[in-house]
């Protein structure tokens, strides 16, 4: 097993995101790259932590590549837009991958230049590709959230459509 670790605005859309994909064994949503030891929802919602609101995924390479796990993450965020997803802004949402290993930098970094040379968003890529630090888990209510609250408008207007898009264009990544 191997873990890849990334930021991407809300850490309930890309949880939801990455639960469905076949060779993910698990999907934890918490707070990684910044200097608060141990930081809280309510420290975090401040945007002086540091931290990003990110998520933490044990996988299988033999079943689910990495590069297949990149593709998914920047298909599914808007990777154009600093310190911000839609209406969440701040620090906290940026974009971010954070690696593991000089393998994961080096998959991440050529990711995003084959992004940026096919030009496949209007704007430039401000995702930034940084060493892994500790990752803290959020608090228990935030872990499988949009399983647990799929009914609750936030999810239905924000994640949901994540959610069909994956299903639409990564069929055959699904569980």
């Amino acid at each position: 097993m191997e873990i890849a670790t990334f930021a991407g605005g809300c850490f309930w859309c890309t949880e939801a995101v990455f639960l469905d994909i076949k060779g993910v064994d698990k999907v934890v949503s918490g707070y990684i790259g910044g200097s608060t030891k141990n930081p809280t929802y309510a420290a975090i919602c401040t945007g002086t932590t540091g931290h990003a609101e990110a998520i933490q995924i044990t996988f299988n390479p033999a079943e689910v590549a990495y590069e297949d796990l990149l593709e998914i993450f920047f298909a599914t965020h808007d990777p154009t837009t600093l310190n911000r997803q839609g209406a969440d802004v701040g620090t906290q949402y940026r974009s971010e991958v954070f690696y593991h290993s000089l393998e994961q930098k080096e998959k991440a970094e050529n990711y995003i230049s084959l992004i940026e040379k096919e030009k496949l968003y209007d704007k430039k890529v401000v995702t930034k590709v940084s060493s892994a630090t500790v990752f803290y888990p959020a608090e228990d209510y935030h872990q499988n959230y949009y399983n647990q609250n799929s009914s609750q408008g936030y999810c239905q207007m924000v994640i949901a459509p994540k959610l069909e898009k994956l299903r639409k264009y990564y069929k055959s990544k699904l569980k």
